[in-house]
């Protein structure tokens, strides 16, 4: 990269931080403001200042709560892309898989989680390995498809030019396959992430006794409206951070991608 488009990008990417920020801060003014003016409730919609509060007030279990919940989304994501990865190119590459598999994965993805957690409390109980598999079921449908649709991208005319240069099926997909696959399979990377986060919640409200939806379920049961906002920004915070880590994978992965998008 040319120093005048480096200096260039890490402008835009200052200004973008400066921007959020300065965003973020003037909702939490306004919120404030309102909270003074209209004399709302406490137990209706707490003021950031009482959340921040709270946050430093019961900041060890908030930790120990959000580290366990953390520990769910990662299990349950690498757990999507170790076993997902690979039925893709299945898929792709096997008439069977396409024709019986992927519609099965498609009907297994239309059940909502909701109603099919009870159901793995009762196979599996509630230890840690329900949560991870209610994780991985969430977050393993974006990640397959997206594979899927990354690895049917590449053209039959490269396919063809491969193949004069008498590449093997490896060679073919190891150089010209896969990096034409990579946007879209980090795209699916991306909402497997942040959708881990919702499974990790909803396992956590069906069979738990730690985490961030548990915590959710207690704050509820006492009306204690306060630490369920801490719990909402605490997820916020997780998904957000997350993605950003995914992100930034991407661009170690694919530096040719993030050039050729700077250029266009």
């Amino acid at each position: 990269m040319s120093n005048p488009n480096k200096w260039r990008f890490k402008w835009r990417l200052n200004s973008q931080s400066i921007s959020v920020s300065l965003t973020l801060i003037a909702l939490l003014v306004i919120w404030q403001l309102l909270y003074l003016v209209f004399s709302i409730p406490e137990y209706l919609v707490p003021s950031p200042i009482s959340i921040a509060e709270r946050f430093i007030q019961d900041a060890g279990p908030l930790m120990t709560h959000s580290s366990y919940t953390l520990g769910e989304v990662l299990l349950g994501f690498f757990l999507s892309v170790i076993i997902g990865i690979p039925i893709a190119i299945l898929i792709v590459h096997s008439k069977y898989f396409a024709n019986t598999i992927y519609p099965i994965l498609i009907g297994i993805h239309c059940i909502p989680m909701v109603a099919l957690a009870p159901l793995l409390v009762i196979w599996f109980g509630y230890e840690l390995k329900t949560k991870v598999l209610i994780v991985f079921l969430i977050s393993f449908f974006p990640v397959v498809i997206n594979a899927v649709v990354g690895l049917q991208s590449m053209d039959k005319e490269m396919y063809r030019l491969g193949r004069s240069m008498r590449a093997s099926e490896l060679q073919i997909f190891t150089y010209f396959r896969l990096p034409k696959a990579l946007p879209s399979m980090f795209g699916g990377f991306k909402v497997g992430i942040t959708l881990s986060v919702v499974g990790a919640v909803v396992a956590e409200f069906v069979a738990s006794s730690q985490g961030i939806g548990y915590l959710q379920l207690v704050a509820n049961s006492q009306l204690d409206t306060t630490l369920e906002f801490c719990a909402l920004f605490i997820l916020a915070v997780m998904g957000i951070g997350l993605f950003y880590i995914v992100h930034f994978l991407e661009r170690l992965a694919m530096p040719w991608y993030q050039d050729l998008k700077r250029r266009s």
